[in-house]
């Protein structure tokens, strides 16, 4: 039992995308993940089970060892760090860009500027590497919703379509990073069991579409 590796997995999006590159990994869950209520599944390789949890907690669980992998996207390593974890595989899936936005045709008009975001830090490293004074906001939803209400000039999100900033008047202003979704690795587990993690690192590898 020593042995077996815990792969933490982010809900949603970034799930469906990343259960194909581990089937042709030999990494399948037994269960239905998306009929079943469990959080914990084993999976078709027999030193392997996956656990799913939300996107924002995977580094933990990898960096404290309830996990010794995950998946997840790179706007969580940006704005929470990636302390004593490796990031050894671009998985390329769940692409999309974190910008800025604000409603068409905006123009700074004053010395200050108020942002809303659930990326606090990234948004203020930002801002500050270009020496704008922003008062950030944290929102944790419905990011499009601040600029109409007053409440921010300028919001800080992830862009896949666009579709819903131009719904609200709103456009994309500065790329600020390409996310996709990445592989992590728990430091200490890599050391004690490189083995069999560097094997399931090269069988995603090797599953992974070329650009």
């Amino acid at each position: 039992m020593n042995q077996r590796l815990t792969i933490a997995l982010t809900k949603g999006r970034i799930l469906k995308e990343t259960l194909p590159l581990l089937a042709s990994a030999g990494i399948a869950p037994v269960d239905d993940i998306d009929s079943s209520r469990k959080l914990v599944f084993e999976t078709t390789h027999p030193a392997v089970r996956l656990v799913i949890i939300r996107g924002s907690d995977v580094p933990t669980y990898v960096r404290h060892g309830a996990a010794d992998m995950g998946v997840v996207g790179k706007d969580i390593l940006l704005e929470h760090g990636a302390e004593g974890l490796y990031e050894p595989l671009d998985l390329g899936i769940a692409r999309c860009r974190l910008m800025t936005a604000g409603p068409v045709g905006w123009r700074s008009t004053g010395a200050r500027i108020r942002v809303a975001t659930k990326f606090v830090n990234i948004a203020r490293r930002h801002f500050a590497g270009r020496g704008v004074h922003a008062d950030v906001i944290k929102l944790y939803g419905a990011m499009e919703l601040a600029p109409i209400m007053n409440l921010a000039d300028l919001i800080v999100d992830i862009v896949d379509t666009g579709n819903t900033l131009r719904a609200n008047g709103m456009e994309p202003l500065e790329e600020i990073a390409s996310i996709s979704s990445r592989l992590v690795v728990n430091k200490a587990a890599m050391r004690s069991r490189h083995a069999i993690i560097q094997r399931v690192i090269d069988d995603l590898a090797a599953a992974v579409p070329q650009a």
